[in-house]
């Protein structure tokens, strides 16, 4: 079986990263929703302007899984916009990390994560924080293994359902 790639994507990638962003939230969280309320959302977040436009934040960073050349996953991490009072510019998020659920599993979400954690930390040692659903075991788990802590909550909208939300954090080594 070839293996999986993981590279970073580019403005080119908006609207493949606009599909697996769409189909990954709406495989793991879309039967928690009204489908017009997660229409909405889908539009607002993941439409492919809006992709575009982040993909050429040069503050941000996405990744894109393909598996024979097929998306299958996708992340994106950048500057933290968590509504914490300990968040600082300096500080970074995991904002997606996501794969369909036919590829977790198999190891590609750790590989996907040391891609990830090598650009969030390329410039040495920060702050890092991630949102995770509060329902959300697995995540939380997976993210407790590397570290992260919760340090507060927050609501996450997708139309009129208000999510709790955890916010975890790692502190910055050294």
């Amino acid at each position: 079986m070839p293996e999986l790639t993981i590279r970073r994507a580019s403005p080119e990638d908006a609207a493949t990263i606009s599909d697996i962003a769409r189909r990954t939230f709406t495989e793991t969280f879309g039967h928690l929703y009204d489908p017009s309320d997660l229409e909405a959302f889908l539009e607002e977040s993941y439409d492919e302007s809006v992709t575009r436009t982040g993909l050429s934040d040069p503050e941000k960073a996405y990744w894109l899984v393909e598996d024979l050349g097929a998306a299958v996953g996708h992340a994106l991490a950048g500057p933290c916009e968590l509504p914490h009072p300990d968040v600082t510019p300096a500080c970074r998020e995991l904002k997606r990390f996501y794969l369909l659920k036919s590829h977790q599993s198999g190891g590609t979400g750790s590989r996907l994560w040391t891609e990830i954690m090598a650009w969030l930390e390329r410039d040495g040692s920060r702050d890092l924080w991630i949102g995770v659903w509060s329902e959300n075991f697995g995540a939380q788990k997976f993210y407790g293994r590397r570290g992260f802590e919760k340090v507060g909550e927050y609501g996450f909208a997708v139309g009129r359902t208000i999510d709790r939300e955890f916010i975890l954090k790692r502190p910055a080594v050294g």
